[in-house]
């Protein structure tokens, strides 16, 4: 990181190019292509993505899925050169924080079983888990459903 405090802002279709890389380093087999980002950005209604900006590299990006009764955590990830420094807690907040002004009680998402540090991050943010969808990932990977009640 170059030292500027990072920024979080509005996912807009040009950061799509810079999201990929990360995308595919942090989600293989099976990462979100760029036709599915765009689609998720068209639909601005219920849905918010945020980039976080180092100048002007992305280095994290989230999503929240938002419906009249249920909210979801669509996306969360920091790029490996920028882990470690709170910046996957300061998205996750930006994001409950736009669930909690929709008026949101309830935001689930789904995490791999396997991941102990997204786990603890959202153990942190007041999620506590609420069902198990088993190989929901590549390999067999189970995901554990977690929800945040307010």
């Amino acid at each position: 990181m170059n030292g500027a405090p990072v920024t979080l802002e509005r996912m807009r279709w040009w950061h799509v190019e810079q999201v990929l890389p990360v995308e595919r380093e942090l989600f293989p087999p099976e990462p979100w292509s760029a036709r599915l980002f765009w689609s998720e950005l068209g639909q601005l209604d219920t849905r918010l993505y945020l980039v976080a900006l180092d100048g002007d590299e992305v280095v994290g990006y989230g999503g929240l899925c938002h419906y009249p009764d249920e909210a979801f955590i669509q996306t969360l990830a920091v790029a490996p050169s920028a882990q470690g420094q709170g910046l996957g807690a300061r998205l996750l907040a930006a994001l409950l924080a736009e669930a909690d002004r929709r008026g949101q009680r309830t935001v689930s998402l789904e995490v791999r079983a396997d991941n102990e540090v997204a786990q603890r991050l959202y153990t942190r943010h007041g999620f506590s888990p609420s069902g198990v969808r088993r190989g929901y990932y590549p390999a067999g990977v189970d995901a554990r459903v977690l929800t945040r009640r307010s």
